[in-house]
């Protein structure tokens, strides 16, 4: 092959790197990394090449890793087929993404701890950013997914997933696996329902082949929280849980609070001062050996409520209603867990009680409350 030849190869694959990809909701391209770098941009298991994985554009310290890689004694699981990336120091990966200026999106992706115990990872696009700490693991297997939204200020945009760690082994990071986009569209309140996707069916994409669903972080690090209406105001992530994999009171979607108090969630809804209102919502279990005492604490103005359930560990639920009345044109709704709770099949899984099919409606009452 020519010089020339080979100069324009090279200008293409730039080209192709740089190209924006039409966003079609569900998995990036090669967003599971199974197309991989070519040997000859391999030096053993560290990628050499800028633009060697298909779809991505790497820098620092980039790991192609296959399942059942051995680091040590330490056997590096994938959770979505056969491969995945480790980000090393100040390692990231990058792709170009075509969108819609103005709206809200979700990036939704696995994650996995290896060598450090305090590994994080910042999140980035358009101009906002994000980062996950990942020194708490959720699921038993040792991976967790998570989702992190913003507003899309531009019709193409970088989707960074970065590890800013610095450890004494340049290759200790994150695994990175099953990289999703979902577009979310902002629910509005009617005249049934003065909440905010009260649902839950609105939020960020579950990766179908996986069973533990997805961490939803607290708004000190996502100031667009992927279930649309609502806030995570807690320090604990909650988790985005589908019907597919867990038992849902209602519908397809539903949030399962994870943390005891450290895992609140809340929506701030236009009141009239003095009229009195009803909140309801549903409390349950997701089905996932959650067994126990559960319980969720709900509050609306000033007043609250305590809902207990007794938890089999094998799905179910009971519905709960606080009547309150509101003291300013703004009412903020919150819930949270009362206890920590663990899955009964593994005491290292945080879990807790499910809360979906929530709704507020104004009521006549001539009582004062």
């Amino acid at each position: 092959m020519g010089i020339v030849a080979i100069v324009g190869t090279l200008l293409l694959m730039c080209a192709i790197a740089h190209t924006s990809v039409a966003f079609t909701e569900g998995l990036l391209p090669n967003g599971n990394f199974e197309q991989g770098p070519a040997r000859s941009e391999l030096n053993g298991t560290q990628v050499t090449s800028r633009t060697a994985i298909p779809s991505w554009e790497i820098s620092g310290y980039v790991e192609y890793i296959e399942s059942g890689h051995k680091q040590g004694d330490m056997l590096l699981v994938v959770p979505e087929g056969s491969y995945a990336v480790r980000l090393g120091n100040e390692a990231s990966i990058k792709q170009r993404v075509k969108v819609a200026g103005g709206l809200r999106y979700s990036l939704t992706f696995s994650a996995a701890r290896t060598c450090a115990q305090a590994e994080q990872l910042n999140v980035s696009a358009s101009g906002q950013s994000g980062v996950l700490a990942m020194q708490t693991m959720y699921s038993s297997n040792g991976w967790d997914s998570y989702a992190w939204a913003w507003i899309a200020k531009s019709d193409d945009v970088d989707v960074i997933i970065h590890n800013p760690g610095v450890t004494d082994d340049p290759a200790c990071g994150p695994l990175i696996d099953s990289v999703a986009m979902k577009a979310l569209y902002p629910p509005k309140p009617t005249n049934k329902n003065l909440l905010k996707n009260g649902d839950f069916e609105e939020g960020p994409y579950i990766l179908p082949n996986t069973s533990w669903g997805v961490l939803i972080p607290s708004n000190t690090v996502d100031d667009h929280c992927p279930i649309p209406g609502w806030m995570v105001e807690s320090l604990k992530a909650v988790k985005y849980l589908d019907s597919a994999h867990f038992s849902v009171p209602k519908g397809r979607r539903a949030v399962e609070l994870l943390a005891g108090k450290e895992s609140a969630l809340s929506q701030v809804i236009r009141t009239v001062p003095g009229r009195s209102y009803v909140l309801s919502f549903s409390v349950g279990d997701a089905k996932n050996a959650c067994m126990g005492s559960l319980m969720v604490e709900a509050y609306a103005a000033r007043d609250s409520l305590k809902v207990a359930y007794d938890s089999k560990g094998t799905g179910g639920f009971k519905r709960a209603a606080l009547r309150f009345r509101a003291t300013s044109a703004r009412t903020r709704i919150v819930f949270w867990s009362s206890y920590y709770n663990t899955r009964s099949d593994d005491l290292s899984s945080l879990c807790g009680p499910v809360l979906d099919d929530v709704a507020v409606l104004s009521v006549r009452s001539p009582k004062r409350l």
